[in-house]
């Protein structure tokens, strides 16, 4: 059967709910997430939040900018509240109207834990169903970075083999274009400092050899 996989956002602090996954032989992966905490799938994505930090979210507005962010970036779109609701201080009328406005003006689903542990069994569920039922697999989305063509040619250059940040400028800043590189021999390549024969051959290598599937 295959391994469950949830993305973490790098700023998730609740070592009980990592580690009570990590136990339950969910693979993890942490990244800066743009959106959201937890990513399941291409289309599902989970914005955990105690009951507190749910509280002071409403009074800031902020779980509302979330909640747009969240939508625009994924179809299935998750708010999980931690904790039990009845003892937030707002007032249940206040604290159930905004649980109306993310389902219905921003089409979020809102669902409710007991506690750390019940959110690792929630979260580990979520992704058996998207994963192994459904066959959707977790993908990092939201990135709004705008590459321009210059970025675009160094991030190119950048998966040749032992090419970095500096060798990709060298590189582009003497050939002009990446044509001119897929075109250039390896004496040329090691007209590039810290370009050596090793390298300038991996190189033409990669660029030149025929196709083969290993």
């Amino acid at each position: 059967m295959q391994a469950l996989h949830l993305i973490v956002d790098n700023r998730e602090r609740n070592i009980e709910i990592i580690d009570s996954l990590a136990q339950n032989n969910v693979k993890l992966s942490f990244a800066q997430l743009p959106v959201g905490d937890y990513i399941v799938s291409d289309r599902m994505c989970i914005e955990r939040k105690t009951v507190r930090d749910f509280e002071n979210s409403i009074i800031d507005s902020r779980i509302f900018e979330q909640a747009s962010r969240l939508r625009e970036t994924f179809k299935n779109p998750i708010v999980l509240i931690e904790g039990n609701i009845n003892e937030c201080t707002l007032g249940r009328n206040v604290v159930l109207g905004a649980i109306l406005s993310l389902y219905t003006d921003y089409n979020v689903l809102v669902v409710n834990s007991e506690s750390p542990l019940d959110t690792s069994y929630m979260l580990a569920k979520f992704a058996e169903r998207e994963q192994q039922e459904r066959k959707r697999e977790p993908r990092i989305a939201g990135s709004k970075r705008a590459y321009t063509q210059y970025q675009w040619q160094l991030a190119i250059l950048g998966s040749l083999p032992g090419i970095g940040p500096n060798l990709a400028k060298n590189l582009i800043n003497k050939f002009k274009t990446i044509r001119n590189i897929c075109n250039a021999d390896i004496e040329d390549l090691m007209e590039i400092d810290k370009i050596g024969k090793k390298k300038a051959e991996s190189i033409f290598n990669v660029l030149n050899n025929e196709f083969r599937l290993e």
